[in-house]
């Protein structure tokens, strides 16, 4: 394999990465106005009802995109175009019936889930639910075509849709939100009513992109059918054979992400009924509200870059397993480790020094303290999250489906009895979550580690992997705290200060890791 190929999936992912950045930075964006307009409340009851569908879009369509990646990977790699024509029909199929199946639960049964599963804690969460729910089925859809051009490895289609989808996403948000507000002021679930109308911007965006991915398949057809055309393999595979790899190569990656997403979902679950349980239930909408803002959004902009990356190493990770290239495989994993790292590092530490006050410049109606100490305690999910991210692409793309999915498992079982000791026995409340999001990636990362040793022999070059990245992040992270400490003791001023902190945190960043690499390299 020629090293411009072994390089391009860094290249798309990378590509991918910046849309990832770019959509987060959006979302962040646009969640100030959107906080703002439909209040602490209603953005509490936004976050809850955003991670029930998420918990039914990853039972539905998560693993489509991997899934189809992995298959078209594997069949253009082989060049049976004919057979990767199969499984994307087929794979159709499955997100038309999944995301149908998802998409009707979560519609019928949203009064259930807020006054039984929510014990009636969070008045009016059905409404926004009922908006969400045709979007799951949208976005099975839109997996699928992702999927097919990822396992092309051509990122750059699913980087374009992802930043088309954010941009309708914030426009529709803020002005929905806006409209329902005015129209339901009189309402007792006002609050709910302008959660409700910032969910449809999340069905307009998918909408937006299933379009645009649509109009690019039918510009690639034609190519695509000369493939097919050139194809002298025999394709033996029948629908339900192809329904019945797709199907059994999605649950691994389904079950993995389930575990990890329901815990938040279990999280929301224990601590309104926890709290409620304690006569402590003032503060649970506007404490899910700060937790979802103050402390998910902002950890969730690095991990899109883990997501990113992953996304892009599986198709090429598949390519080199089907080739049984296993010094390339472990050539990808390490590469994919030390690009993450460049990022998820100085963003834990860029987090944990100036949170407070990024918090306080953007989400004013929140409790910043809380916010602030939300990212000391949690901010380190970010470089665990990367880490388990990407070790578990890796143990999918040599066929290692299920391991991923069971170490999830086990971290879930540890994770909610550890919350639920904390939130019953202690005043910690919502930092109580906090804890548990942050460890929960820790055990996957140490468990999906020592598989990839046992299984493929894969060591990790733990100081090529973190020795340049964390010794600039902490240089970085001490001028950046004086940078702000001494522009705010001057000025007073929150925007200037983190202004001229986030300038001393690039060159103090960079500047040691370009001399540390220079240093590497000479040595």
């Amino acid at each position: 394999m020629s090293e411009s190929n072994k390089r391009n999936f860094i290249v798309h992912g990378s590509i991918l990465a910046m849309a990832g950045i770019i959509v987060r930075i959006i979302g962040m964006l646009y969640r100030i106005p959107m906080v703002n307009i439909i209040g602490s409340e209603g953005n509490g009851i936004y976050g809850v009802a955003f991670n029930i569908y998420n918990i039914m879009l990853v039972l539905s369509s998560y693993g489509l995109p991997m899934a189809v990646s992995k298959l078209i990977s594997a069949r253009f790699t082989k060049r049976r175009y004919k057979s990767a024509a199969r499984v994307f029909r087929c794979s159709l199929l499955v997100a038309v019936c999944t995301g149908g199946i998802a998409a009707l639960l979560v519609f019928f049964g949203a009064g259930f889930i807020e006054n039984v599963i929510y014990g009636g804690g969070l008045p009016g969460l059905a409404i926004p639910l009922r908006i969400l729910a045709p979007t799951i089925f949208l976005v099975a859809i839109l997996g699928v075509v992702r999927g097919f051009f990822q396992g092309q490895s051509t990122m750059i289609p699913t980087a374009v849709s992802q930043i088309l989808e954010q941009i309708v996403n914030a426009i529709v948000s803020i002005a929905a939100g806006y409209g329902m507000m005015k129209a339901y002021a009189s309402s007792e679930n006002v609050s709910a009513y302008g959660a409700a109308g910032s969910t449809m911007g999340t069905a307009m965006g998918a909408l937006t992109a299933v379009l645009f991915m649509g109009f690019l398949y039918a510009v690639y057809t034609p190519t695509f059918n000369k493939l097919k055309r050139k194809d002298r393999h025999n394709d033996n595979e029948n629908n339900g054979q192809i329904c019945k790899v797709i199907i059994f190569t999605m649950i691994p990656i389904i079950l993995g992400q389930t575990f990890y997403q329901i815990s938040a979902l279990i999280d929301d679950v224990m601590f309104s009924n926890i709290m409620v349980g304690r006569n402590i239930s003032a503060n649970i909408s506007m404490d899910l509200g700060n937790f979802s803002s103050s402390y998910s959004l902002l950890i969730g902009i690095p991990q899109g870059v883990a997501s990113a990356m992953s996304a892009s190493m599986l198709p090429s990770v598949v390519a080199s397993y089907t080739e049984r290239d296993y010094d390339t495989i472990y050539d990808k994993i390490t590469k994919t480790l030390k690009t993450n790292m460049l990022i998820a590092v100085p963003s834990f530490v860029g987090l944990f020094v100036i949170g407070q006050p990024i918090i306080k410049l953007l989400f004013s109606r929140y409790n910043s303290a809380q916010g602030g100490m939300m990212l000391k305690i949690g901010a380190i999910a970010v470089v665990f999250y990367t880490l388990s991210t990407v070790t578990s692409s890796a143990l999918q793309g040599i066929d290692r489906m299920k391991v991923p999915m069971i170490h999830s498992f086990i971290s879930l079982v540890v994770h909610v009895i550890m919350v639920f000791i904390i939130l019953k026995f202690s005043s910690l409340g919502i930092y109580s979550v906090v804890i548990g999001n942050a460890t929960f990636p820790i055990i996957i990362f140490i468990l999906n580690l020592r598989t990839l040793y046992i299984e493929a022999g894969y060591r990790m070059p733990y100081v090529k992997v973190f020795a340049k990245p964390v010794l600039s992040s902490l240089i970085m992270g001490v001028f950046t705290w004086l940078s702000y400490k001494g522009m705010y003791a001057l000025t007073s001023a929150n925007a200037i200060s983190l202004i001229i902190a986030f300038a001393v945190a690039l060159v103090t960043y960079f500047g040691p890791y370009y001399v540390l690499t220079k240093y590497s390299n000479n040595r």
